[in-house]
């Protein structure tokens, strides 16, 4: 048997095991796609849902309403419990013999499956280019450890699972990189073990300040255009009603410089310190507010 006739069998063997599997979501110009992961429930990106509600589209032909049960958009996964029918879950690494997280290696053929909005099934082979990149979520925090990919896949396809040849959940493809390339966040353990709390209907406890940022280099540009001195910080472009950074009267334009007495010289340093804190204590921001610089306290209390 040839490489060809190798790499035809195992497409259509994926195709015919994990294909059924493969669910699109919504309808319109907003689609993605979804992995059945356990009976009545669906994985995917938090990024793919705008409402509570959201049509799955079956490989059937079936469609049925979902149900959010739960998110984490710092993670960017999404659990949709919804009825699944006989279908079979495509399965999870085995850990008892293989380490939590540990990464596919290099050059490891893999699979990307997607059914954008219920369109029809696409599956592609590549290779892992890489393990060690990383992408940042919907609220921009970064997600580490990420697997670059080759396998091409069409826009809305983003929430479908990344395989091995065997069949075995390795990753949901979530972004794609440059070149054409294709980042998904690993099926390691951190993500098991948090898709298994938000069917437990736990919500995520990471500390959050409930702002929107502009990175360094925008920040720098925007000073400089409204002719304010630049400053090394990130850029307050919202801030959330009702949240700490509210209660800290933070606002809109204002430059986070520091936190904990750290100088922000990246968005990371900002997340970093906030994964560090715990709730019901206080952090130490240093904002400038035009050229006024002042220390404030967030409780997140």
């Amino acid at each position: 048997m040839t490489y060809l006739d190798e790499l035809e069998a195992a497409v259509q063997t994926a195709a015919e095991r994990t294909g059924p599997a493969v669910v699109g979501l919504g309808r319109g110009p907003r689609v993605g796609s979804g992995v059945v992961i356990a009976p009545g429930h669906v994985l995917t990106n938090a990024h793919n849902l705008r409402h509570d509600e959201v049509t799955v589209s079956f490989a059937d032909g079936r469609e049925s309403t979902g149900q959010v049960a739960g998110a984490d958009p710092d993670l960017d996964i999404a659990v949709i419990a919804v009825d699944t029918g006989e279908l079979t879950p495509v399965p999870w690494l085995d850990l008892a013999t293989t380490e939590p997280d540990e990464a596919p290696p290099v050059g490891r053929a893999v699979l990307a499956l997607g059914n954008p909005g219920g369109r029809g099934l696409r599956v592609t082979p590549g290779f892992v280019s890489s393990t060690a990149r990383s992408l940042r979520g919907p609220r921009g925090r970064r997600i580490a450890g990420a697997i670059e990919h080759t396998a091409p896949l069409p826009r809305g396809s983003s929430g479908g699972p990344l395989v091995d040849i065997e069949g075995t959940l390795l990753g949901i493809n979530t972004v794609r990189a440059d070149a054409g390339l294709i980042l998904a966040i690993p099926a390691d353990a951190t993500l098991r073990e948090r898709v298994a709390a938000i069917v437990r209907g736990e919500a995520p406890t990471r500390v959050r300040l409930g702002i929107a940022l502009l990175p360094p280099r925008a920040a720098h540009k925007l000073r400089r255009a409204v002719g304010l001195p630049e400053r090394d910080g990130v850029l307050i472009r919202a801030v959330e009603k009702d949240s700490p950074a509210a209660a800290a009267e933070l606002q809109r334009g204002d430059l986070i410089a520091a936190v904990a007495g750290r100088p922000i010289t990246s968005t990371e340093v900002l997340y970093d310190a906030l994964d560090d804190a715990r709730a019901a204590t206080r952090l130490e921001l240093t904002i400038v507010r035009g050229t006024d610089e002042r220390v404030v306290e967030v409780s997140f209390a």
